[in-house]
This record gives C-alpha cells, sequence and structure tokens, in this order.
C-alpha cells in the first residue's frame, strides 16, 4: 500500500504540473519530436489534457489502496479496470483526429 500511495503522489505532481500546462518534456512521443513537429502542435492545450488524464488515473489508483485497507479484492480490479481503460483511451483519444494540431493560421 505505500508503494501505490508512493506512486499516486507521483502522479498527482505530474497531474498539477501538467494542469498548469507545464512538463511536455515528460510525454513520451512528443519529447522526441524535432522542434519542427513540435510547432505543429499546441503544447498547452495537450498538457492540459495529460493533466486530466493523471487525475483521473490517480483516482482509479485509489481503488487499490481501498481494496487494500478494507480487504475487498473486487476493488482492485475495478481500479485495474479503470486504470486501462482511461489509458488506451488517452492514447486513442491523442492519436486519432488532429485534435491537438495548431491551425494552419496559429503557425504562422
Amino acid at each position: 500500500m505505500l508503494f501505490t500511495l508512493l506512486l499516486m503522489g507521483i502522479f498527482l505532481m505530474i497531474a498539477i504540473i501538467f494542469s498548469l500546462g507545464k512538463g511536455s518534456s515528460l510525454i513520451a512521443g512528443y519529447n522526441t519530436m524535432s522542434e519542427e513537429e513540435k510547432a505543429q502542435y499546441d503544447r498547452v492545450a495537450l498538457t492540459k489534457f495529460m493533466g486530466k488524464v493523471m487525475f483521473v488515473l490517480v483516482f482509479s489508483m485509489s481503488f487499490w489502496v481501498l481494496s487494500e485497507w478494507f480487504q475487498v479484492e473486487w476493488l482492485f480490479f475495478v481500479g485495474l479496470g479503470l486504470f486501462l481503460v482511461i489509458v488506451f483511451f488517452a492514447i486513442i483519444y491523442i492519436n486519432t483526429g488532429e485534435r491537438f494540431k495548431k491551425n494552419k493560421n496559429d503557425m504562422n
């Protein structure tokens, strides 16, 4: 349980950083792009979305702590399922459509 709480704390700190529009270098894929590719994306919108995702991941991890605390095994599986659904949703949402790309007018 201590490890889970520590992990939740780290995720919460990252969520706060992202929600402020900072920390884009922590986003896998974005940090490996060239400067020209990065210029095509709205960095603030992307980091704020990732902040929201991180907050929801922390919420889902709270089920893991509650599972240990109350000795109710199914709570862990609810939290794990929610965690996986959130991760898959975020990956698909970010990579489909061009939600976080800047308009051509904004790039000039």
